[in-house]
């Protein structure tokens, strides 16, 4: 009877032994499961996070590019008046300068005319007026 005994805890041991197996293997796959959960989530987390700060950046590089782009405009504008305001500046020196060196031929070529006495007498009193005729005197 002792073999059949010892059969019997054998075999008795053997079962708990199996079953202590079995609840610990349980164990490791919950455990690993939710280790695997957990670093799913992370990962999730982690890509989110990048996610957004890539978006973040985009939004920031697209507003920086539009301030350029408007400060561009504004100073090519502003660049675009100053240069006509030059131009008009200038035509209107251009003006006068024309305007002085005329006046100034005409009065050589008066100068010369009255000089050698081509001028008439109307073309005195019409260029330099009375006060003119008395100081000057044909010659």
């Amino acid at each position: 009877m002792a073999s059949h005994d010892q059969s019997y805890r054998a075999g008795e041991v053997k079962g708990q032994t199996e079953e202590r197996t079995s609840q610990t293997m349980e164990n490791v796959r919950d455990k690993a499961q939710a280790a695997k959960d957990r670093t799913y989530e992370a990962a999730q987390q982690a890509k989110d996070k990048t996610s957004e700060t890539a978006q973040q950046a985009k939004q920031r590089a697209a507003e920086t590019a539009e301030a350029g782009k408007q400060k561009t405009q504004e100073t090519g504008q502003a660049t675009g008046e100053k240069a006509e305001a030059a131009k008009e500046k200038t035509g209107g020196i251009l003006k006068q300068t024309e305007e002085k060196v005329k006046d100034a031929a005409q009065s050589a070529a008066d100068a010369v005319k009255h000089t050698f006495g081509f001028g008439g007498a109307g073309e005195e009193e019409e260029r330099y007026g009375d006060r003119d005729r008395n100081t000057y005197t044909k010659g």
